[in-house]
């Protein structure tokens, strides 16, 4: 939920394979592995990006790496489950937090609506693919499991919640999963880290994945040693996903567990802001082609999380922080490869 709340040249920006090229480019190359950091639960655009993820999987523009979790709720866990095993690709590990961020009164519960849908014989609506969610890896461990055997620059991370975990494994020390730390694993790993997080339009306006830790948002921007680009809160709320599509759009199907949840989530029809799922499309199709261009990118600079939940950015040469624009040409052509992949029957 983020309710609370010049363009560089793109070759400063490329990152091995992911986050620059076009989409003519991007067919031609290996699947990006990538880590999902979310706190699904909160704002139905996380369980969207989710959906735009295992669409890319079935294209294999992608390899779904893990789902790490940064809201504290079992409900989380079993809807990301619910999602693996209904769009196909069931044992997707799934890495939870503990000590988190309370946030368990900020929005509608889709995920446990979702969790709790039952057929016309009175059974689960939608299957699952594991069970013991309570047990299942803390977030931090997970990501040292999976970066200690990723090849170097080959994992990217889409972190569209708190910034708990990742704060979290910038803390680790060696051990005997590596012998690198926390954040030599993430500089010699990640190739790149999308962010949605704060309004840098207004570095005073609380955003709510920043708010919710702050202490963990000012030490990810300040410590995490690659390139980061983010997507603001003024991305999201430019590009608005039509209700009419959900309830249009999907007739293929009578039981849609992410249609289900954005109903659940709001009075229907209602247009849901993008915020996490233009952080996500960014990795696969960069800035678009010139002919039809997705974003615009500002940078090289710091970005700074503050005491309010806001961000301010800084321009530097030396930097290694950036951020997105849409104007609205930008934003309408968003809204349209949304509507292009988003209501598509997968792969399954």
């Amino acid at each position: 939920m983020k309710k609370l709340s010049v363009a560089a040249a793109v070759a400063a920006l490329c990152i091995a394979s992911t986050g620059c090229a076009n989409r003519s480019e991007v067919a031609t190359q290996e699947p990006i592995k990538v880590i999902f950091e979310t706190d699904l639960g909160n704002d139905v655009d996380d369980a969207m990006a989710l959906d735009l993820m295992f669409k890319y999987m079935s294209e294999g523009k992608i390899d779904l790496v893990a789902i790490m979790l940064n809201k504290e709720s079992p409900f989380s866990a079993e809807y990301a489950d619910i999602l693996c095993t209904w769009y196909g690709h069931p044992g997707i590990p799934i890495g939870v937090v503990r000590g988190g961020a309370d946030c368990s009164q900020d929005a509608v519960q889709y995920a446990q609506a979702v969790c709790e849908m039952k057929d016309a014989e009175g059974k689960p609506l939608f299957a699952r693919s594991m069970s013991g969610y309570d047990d299942l890896p803390l977030a931090v461990d997970l990501y040292r499991k999976i970066l200690s055997e990723a090849e170097d620059g080959s994992i990217t991370i889409v972190s569209t919640g708190f910034s708990t975990n990742l704060a979290r494994l910038l803390d680790t020390p060696s051990d005997d999963v590596s012998p690198l730390t926390g954040k030599e694993l993430a500089e010699k790993k990640v190739a790149l880290l999308s962010t949605m997080a704060g309004a840098v339009a207004n570095e005073n306006q609380p955003e709510y994945n920043i708010i919710k830790d702050i202490p963990a948002a000012k030490k990810l921007f300040a410590e995490w040693p690659g390139k980061i680009v983010d997507s603001p809160f003024e991305v999201g709320i430019a590009i608005r996903y039509p209700g009419s599509s959900i309830e249009n759009d999907f007739s293929w199907t009578t039981a849609h567990p992410v249609v289900e949840a954005y109903k659940v989530y709001n009075k229907m029809p209602y247009d849901e802001p993008t915020w996490d799922i233009t952080s996500f499309l960014y990795v696969v199709e960069g800035l678009g082609t010139p002919e039809n261009s997705l974003f615009s990118i500002v940078g090289p600079g710091t970005l700074e999380a503050n005491d309010l939940g806001g961000m301010r950015f800084t321009p530097q040469e030396s930097g290694n922080r950036y951020y997105l624009t849409v104007d609205s040409t930008q934003a309408a052509a968003v809204l349209d490869r949304f509507l292009e992949i988003l209501p598509k029957e997968p792969a399954r």
